[in-house]
């Protein structure tokens, strides 16, 4: 039953038929995870508190920073140096005194995954590296229950919907992460302040859209968004038949870190002086370009390179060389690392597919400086 204080409150959702007030109920009984209180997680948690969501977890170990004010719009001046879960919650609880928050003041890990995922319907990827989202692949898809990812760098982001009606999981998309050191921190590297704001917003509507059962989720595809040139492309996956679910959480910092294994993990990233070797070579790979044509207008590694944007990759990948090497890439490197998987959940082989690391960024600053980047 809602209250007269809930009925307005979510007037608007009740207006629609695709929620109603059946659809409401959904959203309140609904628990929700989100794993970060950060630039991601701060869109996220203040639409699903809200829309109402009823129990909301949050996950964060993290004080909130001062130089964190950029994009994490859920906290402000005020609660700075307080825990990042206390400062959220203080501001969900500001927007909708109706949600039940729970807060954990710690870092998600493998002896704790599958005890805090378990008391949640949905988990969302609010985190910013590669051992935590391993972890929640696995233990999201061990628990059973969807896991919507996103993740951000500089000017571009991803979403997708992971282990949703049997739709594929993230190992499908990414069995293996990037070669150590491939993909910069945003501390390095900096990130605009919005990027998570819309990045994040999709994922909190992909998260309402899984809990009504409502339209097309992104599951079995992999949204990218470029803010700089305000394009959405997507590229589409299924899931791997070869491979054997989850059923056990393991050290995730050593995984990705390349030490459990090195050979798998780093044979599918390159360095701007390895292609240069072996673009010089009497055997050179097919060089693959996935930005988009604009792009090409500002810069290019090289003119015998094959252009492919990555929206068109699944519709002209039966076009490409199977016993050929394929090295891919793009701006930073993101994009190719996220196409080159994806040719692998085509039937390409692994081991002759390699993306370029830190994109034309690192070619024209290690190879080509007279070259001009973007």
């Amino acid at each position: 039953m809602f209250t007269q204080d809930e009925m307005t409150r979510y007037s608007r959702h009740l207006l629609l038929p695709e929620v109603g007030k059946a659809g409401q109920e959904r959203l309140k009984s609904a628990r929700v995870l989100v794993v970060g209180a950060g630039g991601l997680g701060s869109p996220v948690l203040l639409y699903l508190a809200s829309a109402g969501v009823g129990t909301i977890g949050i996950i964060d170990h993290d004080t909130v920073d001062l130089s964190n004010l950029q994009r994490q719009v859920i906290h402000d001046s005020t609660t700075v140096n307080l825990p990042k879960v206390t400062s959220a919650r203080q501001r969900i609880l500001a927007i909708n005194p109706n949600c039940n928050v729970r807060t954990f003041e710690t870092s998600l890990c493998s002896e704790n995954a599958i005890e805090l995922l378990s008391a949640f319907d949905l988990v969302i990827d609010g985190t910013d590296n590669f051992p935590t989202r391993y972890l929640l692949a696995d233990a999201s898809e061990m628990v059973g229950i969807p896991f919507i990812y996103g993740a951000i760098f500089r000017f571009d982001g991803q979403v997708s919907v992971f282990n949703h009606k049997g739709g594929p999981g993230y190992r499908d998309l990414f069995p293996t992460p990037p070669t150590p050191g491939s993909v910069p921190t945003c501390a390095a590297t900096g990130v605009l302040g919005v990027l998570p704001g819309v990045v994040g917003t999709i994922q909190a509507t992909e998260a309402i859209k899984v809990i009504l059962d409502i339209g097309e989720t992104l599951s079995g595809r992999l949204l990218l968004y470029s803010a700089l040139s305000m394009r959405v492309d997507q590229v589409t996956f299924e899931r791997d038949k070869d491979r054997q679910p989850a059923d056990k959480l393991i050290d995730y910092v050593a995984f990705c870190s390349g030490s459990t294994d090195k050979t798998t993990a780093s044979s599918r990233g390159i360095s701007p002086s390895d292609l240069q070797d072996l673009l010089a070579g009497e055997s050179p790979p097919l060089l693959l370009d996935i930005r988009d044509p604009q792009e090409l207008e500002i810069c290019t590694i090289s003119h015998s390179a094959k252009h492919v944007p990555l929206a068109m990759l699944g519709h002209v990948a039966a076009e490409l060389p199977r016993d050929r090497a394929i090295v891919l890439y793009c701006h930073n490197g993101q994009r190719s690392h996220a196409a080159l998987m994806a040719l692998i959940t085509m039937g390409f082989k692994p081991t002759l597919l390699q993306s370029l690391t830190g994109g034309i960024l690192a070619w024209a600053e290690q190879v080509d400086k007279t070259l001009a980047t973007y």
